[in-house]
C-alpha cells in the first residue's frame, strides 16, 4: 500500500459553504465515505500546523495536508463482494451496478470496489487490459447506478474498447434534475477538461478540452425539477453531471460536486426531505447498454430500473402534480 498526499488551503468560498470539516472533506473528496474519512483523521493521515476538529471548520487560510492510501496494483485481492449480474458469457459479464460503488481502487478506496468483486468471481481476469483495471473498458462514477460491460479475455477488452471508441456503443442514462424551465429536447455540445479552479471538477470552461456530444430530451415537467432522459455519443469524465449543471443551468439532484443543495432543498417535499436525509449520491441511472458483441457478433441489449429510492422520488413528484 502507498499513499497520495494531498495540500489544500481553506478558502472564504470553503467557509460560507461548510460549517464542519469532515463535510467539506466529504465534498472534496467525493469517492470518500464519512466513515472513511473519520477513520483517516483518527489515523492521523489529515494534518495541520493548526489544531483540528471533524465537527468544525478550521480558519480562513488554514494548510491541510491529507494523506489518501492508494492501492498498488500487487495490492487488489479479490473480494466475494454480491453483484448483480445481467448476463455473462466466456468472453464478458454485464452487471448492474450499485450506486455508492467504486469501479476501481484509487486513492481512499484501496478496496471494496467493483475490480475487487469482479475478480472474486472471475479469478482468471487479472491482466485482461489494465493491471490496476482489470476488465475495465468504461466506467460509472461512484453514486451513479446502472448496466456496465466487463470483458472476461483480452480479445474482448480490445474489441470492446474498440466499439467505444468508435461510438458504436448505445448508452442512454436518466437523471432527475433540478429546474422546470429547460427545453424539453437538446443536444448540448461543447470540449470538456478539468477545472483549473477544482481538480475534481469537470468543466466546459476550459482552454483546452476534449469533445462531448449529450442528447438530452425531457421525460417529464414537475414544478421544480424534471424527470431526463440522455444518450451519449462520447463518455467523457462527468460529462452529464457537467453538461446538465453548466450547459443548462439544470444540476442533477443531490449532486454532490456540481448541484446546488442550497437551491434544491427549498423545492424538498416531506417524502423528499425524509429520503434525502442521509443519502450521498446523485440521482443518475445508467439504464440501457446496447451493443454487438465483440467475439459472437449477436446484438446485446440491457435494460435496468433505476434503483427504488430514485423511483420513490419520481413517485413524490408525481403526486405533488396531481
Amino acid at each position: 500500500m502507498s499513499d497520495e498526499t494531498v495540500v489544500f488551503t481553506i478558502s472564504e468560498e470553503d467557509l460560507e459553504e461548510h460549517k464542519r470539516l469532515d463535510s467539506f472533506l466529504a465534498k472534496r473528496f467525493p469517492d470518500l465515505s464519512r466513515s472513511l474519512i473519520k477513520k483517516l483523521f483518527k489515523d492521523e493521515h489529515i494534518q495541520s500546523g493548526a489544531k483540528l476538529e471533524l465537527k468544525k471548520m478550521p480558519a480562513l487560510g488554514t494548510e491541510i495536508s491529507f494523506k489518501m492510501p492508494v492501492a498498488n496494483p500487487v495490492d487488489i485481492e479479490p473480494q466475494n463482494i454480491p453483484l448483480e449480474i445481467l448476463f455473462e458469457d466466456e468472453h464478458l459479464i454485464i452487471i448492474n451496478k450499485a450506486a455508492g460503488m467504486v469501479v476501481h481502487p484509487a486513492a481512499g478506496n484501496p478496496d471494496g470496489t467493483l475490480v475487487n468483486a469482479i475478480l472474486h468471481h472471475c479469478p482468471d481476469l487479472k491482466g485482461i487490459g489494465n493491471e490496476k483495471r482489470p476488465g475495465i473498458v468504461h466506467r460509472l462514477d461512484k453514486g451513479t447506478s446502472g448496466v456496465m460491460v466487463i470483458a472476461k479475455t483480452q480479445k474482448c477488452h480490445e474489441g470492446l474498447v474498440e466499439l467505444f471508441s468508435t461510438h458504436d456503443i448505445d448508452r442512454l442514462y436518466e437523471a432527475i434534475a433540478l429546474g422546470a424551465r429547460i427545453s424539453p429536447q437538446k443536444t448540448l455540445e461543447s470540449e470538456i477538461g478539468r477545472s483549473p479552479n477544482n481538480r475534481l471538477k469537470m468543466s466546459t470552461k476550459v482552454k483546452v478540452g476534449k469533445r462531448a456530444l449529450t442528447h438530452m430530451k425531457v421525460l417529464k415537467f414537475f414544478d421544480h425539477f424534471s424527470h431526463v432522459e440522455l444518450k451519449l455519443e462520447t463518455g467523457r469524465t462527468h460529462q452529464i453531471r457537467v453538461h446538465l449543471s453548466e450547459l443548462l443551468n439544470a444540476p442533477i439532484l443531490n449532486d454532490p460536486l456540481y448541484g446546488r443543495k442550497n437551491d434544491e432543498k427549498k423545492f424538498f417535499n416531506s417524502t423528499m426531505k425524509s429520503l434525502l436525509k442521509d443519502y450521498e449520491h446523485p440521482f443518475l441511472h445508467a439504464k440501457f447498454l446496447g451493443f454487438i458483441h465483440p467475439i459472437t457478433k449477436e446484438k446485446l441489449e440491457f435494460e435496468t430500473k433505476a434503483p427504488q429510492i430514485f423511483q420513490d422520488i419520481l413517485e413524490s413528484l408525481h403526486n405533488d402534480a396531481k
